[in-house]
């Protein structure tokens, strides 16, 4: 698969940027053209199309059968670039990261390529050689964010290639592949675009981009995962990190833009994911959340020990758009290895679909002290007939059953969920039945927003994007009011309880206080000072970002929690104590 990629990924290079002169075809293969005669030349071509006709046929990429290249005749590397013009050279790059933890983590992989090629990363802008911008298209406020800031370093360029080296602006991500077209041949704002798939490609892009051409690679991969590259973690304190554990999407909801920038859905082998994951605990980081654009429907595949016959299991009541998949090693699995590693760090994960959450998942999510009693539930809608229309698998009924059943297995779970308002076709009464779930479930974290139509997807072409925008905002309005109503609820009834908090930092309104969260997400503050050094011990210690408190809250709000801290603590301790207590005759 790799040699395919690279003898298709071809520079997107205008003829209205290439000097005027006779330029010299250059071949990735060993059979180079130099100085060839007519005859020679025909018997490169020749050997060539043997090479090529030796090779993988387009069936064996979509059947994912392994493909051997013959003789090691072609390389993956790209021949008319060396090395050492693909170094950085101490070159400074700035990145600036938008939208979800997957562009984070992203940001981090993309750091650890350039940085093995001598990059440096600078936090200050004005010292920037390279600025790199990792981009979101979920919404078309998200994209238009990045349009100003491009009009703004576009300026700063301008001003810079008086007195400095020139500097180089690069779109990474999902607005890269979406809008390749807008971004290099329109507006002419950047130097490099490199999509979700292609940050391997940095060094060459910049290396190109260096000689004065715009240059691209947005190709989407069946493969790739970045599996043998160890991002370079970025976390405020390093107490917490991302770790991506699968890339892409198939549920292709009709609403979404995902599958078209981010491509199907490939797992990270389980080995390289502990890997990982022991070399965070090892550096002491207390929290670790997998991520994926569909997290738990994780399927590793790399072994033959993981490739049996068995039907996933769904969540009751819930189907796919696609076929049914068999076989791999299953995210309650990975959950139950990640879990192991370390009993006193916190495991998260984010972005789930409802339909992965058969009972195996939730039962381990409750053993284990250590996986957080917080589910992340995206509803979308309250309404069968909008969830149809989005394509999201259930209906109204199978998703509060699901609720039901998570409330069931995990006692004083903590829910969270997406909506989005005046999707297509929605009418007051749909809108009513969102109102009317928010009521029931009862959720402490949401995130709402009104529609924006995305093109590729199925509604930008089989559906009308009817409902006005006025409307779409004061049904959002009125969503957020409930929202917010049944979260300050839900987070009242944990006053005069003890949690287990772990300490961020300090909060953003006052130096004198500390904020953190707790198993189920909430954000806590509370004031900061010396607490004994365990419980009911007179010995004291101050109290800093990464440990484990308990606090005791005293008040809340739709948002947080507010308490006082009573004593370090431990998440192992506190899960033998909680134990304890509920084992007692």
């Amino acid at each position: 698969m790799k040699h395919h990629r690279s003898l298709k990924s071809l520079l997107i290079i205008s003829q209205h940027w290439l000097p005027v002169r006779r330029i010299q075809p250059r071949y990735c293969s060993n059979v180079a053209n130099t100085g060839v005669t007519p005859r020679n030349h025909k018997a490169s071509v020749d050997k060539l199309k043997t090479v090529l006709s030796s090779g993988p046929s387009f069936q064996d990429f979509i059947r994912g059968v392994p493909v051997k290249i013959s003789d090691g005749e072609f390389s993956d590397k790209h021949c008319y670039l060396s090395e050492a013009l693909e170094m950085g050279n101490s070159r400074k790059v700035y990145f600036e990261t938008y939208g979800c933890q997957m562009n984070v983590n992203d940001t981090e992989i993309a750091w650890s390529i350039l940085q093995r090629k001598g990059y440096q990363r600078t936090l200050d802008l004005n010292q920037a050689d390279v600025v790199l911008l990792v981009t979101c298209s979920i919404r078309e406020k998200a994209e238009q964010t990045i349009w100003n800031r491009l009009k703004e370093l576009t300026a700063m360029k301008k001003k810079r290639l008086k007195s400095h080296t020139p500097m180089k602006i690069g779109i990474l991500g999902c607005m890269a592949e979406r809008l390749k077209t807008e971004l290099l041949e329109r507006e002419k704002l950047v130097d490099v675009l490199a999509g979700p798939d292609a940050y391997r490609d940095l060094p060459r892009l910049l290396t190109v981009a260096d000689g004065g051409h715009q240059v691209s690679n947005v190709l989407l991969s069946l493969e790739e995962t970045y599996a043998d590259i160890m991002p370079v973690h970025q976390a405020p304190q390093g107490f917490s990190a991302f770790v991506s554990i699968m890339r892409g999407c198939d549920n292709m909801c009709s609403y979404c833009i995902v599958p078209f920038t981010r491509g199907r859905e490939r797992s990270r082998p389980v080995s390289s994911i502990l890997e990982e994951i022991r070399m965070l605990s090892d550096q002491g980081v207390k929290e670790v959340t997998l991520l994926g654009q569909n997290v738990n429907s994780y399927r590793d595949m790399s072994g033959e020990q993981f490739c049996g016959s068995d039907l996933t299991n769904l969540s009751r009541g819930f189907k796919t758009a696609y076929r049914t998949k068999r076989g791999g090693l299953r995210f309650a699995h990975l959950l139950d290895a990640v879990s192991r590693i370390d009993p006193d760090m916190r495991i998260r994960f984010t972005s789930p679909h409802p339909k992965d959450f058969p009972d195996e998942v939730l039962h381990l999510i409750a053993e284990r002290g250590n996986i957080c009693k917080q589910i992340h539930l995206p509803a979308q809608s309250g309404s069968s007939q909008v969830l149809k229309a989005m394509r999201r698998g259930y209906t109204r009924e199978a998703y509060l059953d699901l609720v039901d059943n998570v409330k069931r297995i995990i006692p004083g779970v903590s829910l969270s969920s997406d909506f989005i308002s005046g999707f297509c076709g929605e009418t007051e009464d749909d809108h009513q039945q969102t109102l009317s779930l928010i009521r029931e479930v009862g959720y402490n974290v949401g995130f709402l927003f009104a529609y924006s139509m995305r093109k590729k997807t199925h509604a930008y072409h089989r559906l009308h994007d009817d409902v006005p925008a006025e409307v779409k905002q004061w049904r959002l309005e009125e969503c957020i009011t409930v929202f917010r109503e049944e979260a300050a609820r839900v987070n009242a009834a944990f006053i005069g309880s003890t949690q287990l908090v772990l300490v961020e930092g300090e909060s953003k309104r006052s130096a004198s206080d500390l904020c953190g969260r707790t198993d189920g997400n909430m954000k806590v503050i509370f004031p900061k000072e010396e607490v004994a050094v365990q419980p009911a011990e007179s010995n004291s210690a101050p109290i800093s970002a990464g440990d484990y408190v308990l606090v005791k809250i005293l008040s809340s709000s739709s948002q947080s929690l507010r308490g006082r801290a009573l004593s370090h603590s431990s998440l192992r301790q506190h899960t033998d104590e909680h134990v304890a207590t509920h084992t007692q005759p």
